[in-house]
């Protein structure tokens, strides 16, 4: 009898440690599902600087820091794929929006590119180009992003008059497009540069071209 009631003990004991090991399995399997990506509204660019197609079926959007090494890279590394395999093709849009993460050197240099971008449109990505190549090597740290190096930059766009272009960071004239790009990064919940939003999802590693071709090809499937 005493056997018996042992033998009922134990089983209760097993039964309820099963419970348990299936409820906290439940419990880690739904906190999981909710730390997977979530889909993000589609930000509205209109407005921001743009290539591509404007009715391509995709668009990619890069939050950006003239500030940021990594920009840097991510420039070099993975925008000429990007252009070369969907840009080119038709089937991406690619915005750019401007992040202040790294305060006023950041701000600085995007109320020049926004200048730049509203008075030369056509000269906005070279410009671009030119801003992220000034980037010091080394000490990236240190003060670079000044009036003076922004028209150093400048001087080698003749179609860029400089005089204007020193009012507009003087006056902080496109401090409005600035401020329009700092909204856009607090809707899509941005926490580091570069980030790349593909039709409203955030890409964990904006690093990935694999992960961002294979993004892209389901986002050309989806609209289909």
């Amino acid at each position: 009898m005493k056997q018996n009631k042992n033998s009922n003990m134990k089983f209760v004991v097993a039964l309820t440690l099963a419970l348990v090991v299936i409820v906290a399995a439940v419990a880690v399997l739904s906190n999981k599902q909710e730390s997977l990506p979530t889909e993000i509204k589609q930000i509205d660019v209109t407005g921001q600087p743009s290539l591509g197609e404007e009715d391509a079926p995709v668009t990619v959007v890069e939050f950006g820091d003239f500030k940021c090494p990594a920009c840097k890279a991510w420039g070099e590394m993975i925008y000429p794929k990007l252009v070369n395999d969907y840009i080119e093709t038709g089937k991406v849009k690619f915005s750019f929006v401007n992040v202040l993460f790294h305060g006023k050197e950041s701000t600085l240099g995007s109320i020049a590119a926004e200048s730049v971008y509203e008075r030369s449109p056509d000269l906005y990505w070279s410009f671009h180009q030119a801003l992220f190549d000034a980037q010091p090597v080394e000490n990236h740290d240190e003060q670079w992003i000044t009036p003076e190096k922004i028209l150093e930059i400048a001087s080698g766009f003749p179609e860029i008059d400089p005089t204007l272009l020193k009012e507009d960071m003087e006056q902080e004239a496109t401090m409005e497009n600035v401020e329009i790009d700092k909204d856009l990064v607090s809707e899509a919940g941005v926490s580091m540069t570069p980030s790349i939003m593909i039709n409203g999802r955030m890409m964990e590693d904006p690093f990935d071209y694999e992960a961002i071709k294979a993004a892209i090809e389901q986002a050309i499937k989806d609209k289909d």
